[in-house]
């Protein structure tokens, strides 16, 4: 889980470097088409990973998720620092919290509905949204929103398939439906790919970027197979570590003090929310039918 991590902002930092000659949708359709002709081939050797059905109507929405959330944060990507979209979009556990509850049946108390106040709170300290504000400094949020969703998604597509099939039939679809959409956009005129602009270092970087997301993947689906989600949620945050120290080295950006505060203050959010999921964690073993009377919301 921690290289995983490690390596995913080495794929957005790629993905960064692309934006200045590709447009975002572009280069979102250019770095999941990588990313699954990397990740297909894996799960052919790691064949006997793969359970359930790869291909249904839960695994498309989960691509569709998995486009509009790399649309978003490679948009948020070409208009500010690695560090601080990947900062904002460190919401989606917090809001995945909300959501848990009308979409999950989960019961979530005050004291988790207080850390996703703080955590929201933190978002808008990064953001400072002002009289020079941008739509765009919103796309890590909407970002944020999808992937939160997607892991609900997950949660019901997991049920009957392993990590692994649900990656590569997300994946297929994203593929599809990122094709598709590039291709209704080309025809409209709203984007013209530029085939000059793909040069060697161009291709370079699509591989690359497509590379690192299949290896992050596959690792991610490894650690889940072998710890709790729980256990492993804290290592989600070594992700910001690895966007600072990329957007500093490649790009000379470097958050500053407001920013920092409120990396903080979701990153403080953040884990707490984990701390309260790992304390739950006994009770959520009971059968679903007795929880509700069971477990007392915190």
């Amino acid at each position: 889980m921690a290289a995983a991590m490690l390596l995913l902002p080495l794929g957005d930092t790629f993905s960064k470097l692309l934006t200045e000659t590709l447009n975002p949708i572009e280069v979102a359709t250019v770095r999941v088409l990588a990313q699954g002709a990397f990740l297909l081939p894996a799960a052919v050797l790691l064949r006997n990973r793969l359970r359930g059905a790869m291909f249904s109507p839960v695994v498309a929405l989960s691509g569709l998720l998995v486009m509009i959330t790399l649309i978003c944060l490679i948009g948020a990507f070409a208009v500010m620092p690695i560090a601080t979209a990947i900062a904002v979009f460190f919401v989606e556990p917090l809001i995945l919290t909300v959501l848990a509850g009308p979409l999950l049946g989960e019961t979530v108390g005050p004291r988790r509905l207080a850390a996703v106040g703080a955590g929201l709170a933190g978002a808008l300290i990064v953001i400072r949204p002002g009289p020079e504000f941008e739509v765009a400094a919103l796309l890590p949020l909407l970002a944020a929103v999808s992937y939160a969703l997607n892991m609900i998604v997950l949660r019901r597509a997991a049920r009957t398939r392993s990590g692994l099939t649900i990656q590569c039939g997300a994946t297929t679809y994203a593929c599809l439906g990122m094709v598709a959409l590039s291709s209704g956009l080309h025809a409209a005129g709203i984007v013209t790919p530029d085939p000059s602009a793909l040069s060697t270092w161009a291709s370079v970087l699509i591989l690359g970027s497509g590379l690192l997301a299949a290896a992050s993947y596959v690792l991610i689906a490894e650690a889940f197979r072998h710890a709790e989600a729980g256990l492993l949620a804290p290592f989600q945050y070594l992700e910001i570590i690895g966007a600072t120290a990329a957007g500093y080295l490649v790009f000379g950006e470097f958050p500053d003090g407001m920013t920092w505060l409120g990396i903080a203050v979701i990153l403080a959010s953040g884990l707490y929310v984990v701390y309260r999921e790992r304390s739950r964690a006994p009770a959520s073993m009971l059968p679903t039918a007795h929880k509700s009377r069971r477990v007392r919301p915190r």
